[in-house]
């Protein structure tokens, strides 16, 4: 029976040397989740049930387990390169067969697909469905990002108090002379096809708290003009509190709208002033900013930690542009491995709980980096040292069952 015991464990100690080499080779894969050798003993079946005397035949390899805990993550300079910081798995898919991975080392193919080495598509929610339960294929669109047309200006002014009144009957608003208005700011502002164009607003103190405003669009008046004897229309009328707030109830709605020659439609704005004041201090301009845009190419794009993915454009906008989800299981020692840092869910794993990045039980992303394998070097070349004096003791009790047999037949 030595024989048997003895080759039992020189088979399995053989098995796990083969597991710590897996391990040590795979010490630089990214992603990668070392395994773990775990065995059991051999008792022969007896008619009889057990006994005290009873003696083991061996020993087994009963399980292959990967451990699925967290590996380094280290930067790169790649934007499509994703770390897993927590639980969960990428999701992946080739041909309708769905896999899962902790490898986020990504790259975009010609059709803007999100893909691995492999050519493994990530998957995750399009860009008009952020929230989304069924994950699609990430397709990025690297098309222009078409212009906007303002609609609304926003300021932030202080319209000095102290500023001295003009009489509008004795100098009416000329845009050319200075001396007809208090003061001046100006804003780009742009038309359906993405042209620009300059909107002048001018402000006229006309009484105690009131200022008039008025306002050009690349030097044409707006409003049009009312006739030839009074070619510039008030925009509207703004006024204050005695204690220099905006007064909402008696302040005139300021809409303007004008038509560019660039061939796009009307451009019709609001121009909200409601967080301005009247202080006894000098014109300032603390904030002044207009929602439109023109076209822009896509410059570059990161993913979040919660994994929406986010272009830049070339003019200053920026876009979500899909999200990646993340997956886990119930059982993660249950998933079938594939190989290609890929695994497959099994009756063992249970069904993939998918859900965004941060939420529930799932980690979050870092963008620009990638999750070291969790191999630990030091461990596994003290295991591979063990191993190996198992593998030797075993072979020397077969040794020695050979020379007490040898001393049997030797006897006379």
């Amino acid at each position: 029976m030595s024989f048997q015991q003895g080759l039992s464990g020189l088979n399995a100690t053989s098995q796990q040397l083969s597991v710590i080499g897996n391990n040590v080779a795979n010490a630089n894969t990214v992603g990668f989740k070392q395994s773990t050798s775990k065995f059991s003993d051999v008792y022969a079946a007896s008619l009889n049930g057990g006994g005290a005397t009873q003696i083991g035949i061996g020993t087994k390899l009963a399980k292959v387990a990967q451990e699925f805990t967290q590996g380094n993550i280290t930067n790169t300079n790649n934007t499509l390169d994703v770390a897993i910081n927590g639980n969960g798995f990428f999701i992946m898919s080739q041909n309708g067969v769905v896999t899962y991975t902790r490898n986020g080392q990504f790259e975009m193919d010609k059709d803007g697909y999100i893909v691995n080495s492999e050519g493994k598509r990530l998957r995750g929610n399009s860009a008009d469905n952020l929230e989304g339960s069924s994950p699609v294929d990430i397709q990025i669109n690297t098309s222009d990002l078409p212009p906007k047309t303002s609609t609304q200006v926003t300021g932030k002014l202080n319209l000095n108090s102290d500023s001295d009144v003009i009489d509008q009957t004795v100098k009416p608003f000329n845009p050319s002379d200075a001396s007809t208005y208090t003061n001046s700011t100006s804003i780009t502002v742009y038309d359906a096809l993405g042209n620009s164009h300059t909107v002048q607003n001018y402000f006229v103190k006309t009484a105690a708290n009131t200022w008039t405003t008025y306002t050009t669009a690349d030097g044409s008046v707006v409003p049009p003009k009312a006739n030839a004897a009074d070619p510039y229309t008030a925009t509207g009328t703004i006024k204050f509190t005695t204690s220099g707030a905006y007064d909402t109830t008696n302040s005139s709605a300021l809409n303007v709208s004008f038509t560019p020659a660039s061939g796009a439609g009307a451009v019709n704005l609001k121009l909200d002033y409601t967080a301005s004041t009247q202080y006894g201090s000098g014109f300032s301009v603390n904030k002044l900013a207009q929602d439109g845009y023109t076209s822009g190419r896509i410059a570059n794009f990161s993913i979040g930690s919660d994994g929406i993915i986010v272009g830049r454009y070339s003019n200053g906008q920026s876009q979500a542009l899909g999200r990646v989800v993340l997956a886990n299981f119930v059982n993660p020692n249950g998933l079938r491995s594939l190989g290609g840092n890929q695994w497959q869910s099994s009756y063992d794993s249970g069904e993939a709980l998918i859900g965004a990045p941060g939420s529930s039980t799932l980690g979050v992303l870092q963008s620009s980096a990638v999750e070291d394998s969790n191999v630990d070097l030091t461990a596994e070349l003290v295991n591979m040292i063990m191993a190996q004096r198992v593998y030797q003791a075993n072979s020397q009790t077969i040794k020695t069952q050979d020379q007490v047999l040898q001393t049997l037949v030797n006897m006379r």
